[in-house]
């Protein structure tokens, strides 16, 4: 495939998501950068598991139906915050003072399969559950 027929394909790529209970939905275009999990111990209290899943898309490629409603946790003072539904508590997206794109957290995504969506790293490793394996480092930030 020539450059400018992957280009092509990438920016049809087209996504839905949002929160559990619907009043926040999203939709994003074109391909995620940097997706991975996260182990730090504020992701693992969010989502109430070991790992979060994160994928980011630039602001202008995602439009929202409820932006307004999303509700802020500010993880690191002045640096991240995590945005959640105030109804359902889905998370949804991440705003970090060092990355340009917005951070998705792949699992609202009405479909998660796109190999764009494949982690390529695992943050906070150190923090990390022994008994589940660990992302491989395949790539790092092209954002960050």
């Amino acid at each position: 495939m020539n450059a400018t027929a992957a280009e092509d394909t990438e920016e049809r790529i087209v996504r839905t998501g949002g929160c559990r209970c619907g009043l926040i939905r999203f939709t994003v275009t074109g391909p995620a950068d940097y997706p991975h999990t996260c182990s730090c111990p504020d992701c693992q209290k969010l989502c109430g598991g070991p790992v979060m899943w994160w994928a980011g898309f630039p602001h202008d490629q995602i439009t929202w139906s409820g932006w307004d409603k999303i509700r802020w946790f500010e993880t690191f003072q002045g640096e991240a915050k995590r945005g959640f539904c105030p109804d359902c508590g889905t998370r949804l997206a991440a705003i970090d003072s060092d990355i340009p794109d917005l951070g998705i957290n792949v699992t609202a995504l009405n479909d998660t399969t796109g190999a764009d969506l494949v982690p390529v790293n695992q943050s906070f490793r150190e923090t990390a559950v022994h008994w589940l394996s660990q992302v491989p480092n395949a790539q790092a930030s092209t954002t960050g």
